[in-house]
């Protein structure tokens, strides 16, 4: 009983500060994606041994250039691009049946663009034409939590088939098909009070943000199962890490990031 009141207390007090600094001004929602990409840099730095300090000096450089400085849309273009390839390479490596160690190089890689480009297009998800789309980051806040939730739900009450038992041994699919159906559900009742987007394009999103999502997850179970431990961290009590309430958004952002911005070309 105290676990549980003890994480109900640490889910409510997170978001009561995600969404004050969603709600309170645009400097605020970055700063505060700014300390988590750092935090949750120093769990995955922790998790693959990577050894110095440089990680967050280059995250730190980055996030600086392309959330005040670059304005061409070909530099973030090349960044977000480079960003899905990494996320994707990573995907063959979470699928992979074959052992697997990366070295220094490749881990400083995975760290800036799979943990940094994440953090970074999560961060600039709700600006556009210098407006900061309140609602709409809110909004892909919302499917990642139904999401989560009803998958936990669902699976527990039904979940017969495992989805990826070697990596993900509590996960169904059951369970990851009850979260996206609520995931859909919500976009419904999203269309009705964020207008920018169409209710077609707001089921799209979804779909991308939980199938990605969902994948991330996954990836940072692996990634913590070669490290051999449960969590990535311990700063939220009953919940873990940093990087275990966000795995799922920072994989998921680039792709949500291009999802959008096709929205926009195409109307």
């Amino acid at each position: 009983m105290k676990e549980i009141l003890r994480r109900a207390l640490t889910g409510v007090l997170y978001v009561i500060l995600l969404l004050s600094a969603i709600f309170l001004n645009s400097d605020a929602f970055d700063f505060l994606f700014m300390v988590f990409g750092l935090a949750c840099l120093y769990e995955f730095k922790r998790l693959t041994h990577l050894k110095g300090y440089y990680i967050f000096i280059a995250y730190l450089g980055l996030w600086w250039a392309y959330i005040y400085l670059v304005s061409d849309k070909a530099l973030i273009t090349l960044l977000m691009l480079f960003t899905i390839t990494i996320n994707l390479a990573l995907l063959a490596f979470l699928f992979s049946k074959k052992e697997k160690s990366f070295n220094t190089l490749q881990k400083f890689v995975i760290a800036l663009f799979y943990i940094g480009g994440g953090c970074i297009f999560l961060t600039m998800i709700p600006y556009k034409n210098n407006d900061f789309a309140q609602f709409l980051i809110m909004g892909i806040f919302i499917l990642i939590w139904v999401s989560d939730t009803f998958a936990y739900l669902v699976g527990k009450s039904i979940g017969r088939t495992k989805l990826y038992p070697s990596i993900s041994p509590k996960k169904t699919v059951e369970g990851a098909l009850g979260g996206l159906i609520f995931a859909l559900v919500a976009a419904y009742f999203l269309a009705q009070y964020e207008t920018t987007l169409t209710l077609n394009q707001w089921f799209i999103l979804a779909t991308v943000i939980v199938i990605t999502g969902g994948l991330g997850d996954l990836l940072e179970s692996k990634f913590k199962r070669m490290a051999g431990v449960k969590d990535s961290g311990a700063i939220l009590p009953g919940h873990g890490g940093i990087l275990d309430r966000l795995d799922s958004l920072v994989f998921a952002a680039p792709f949500a990031y291009l999802t959008l911005n096709l929205f926009s070309y195409v109307s």
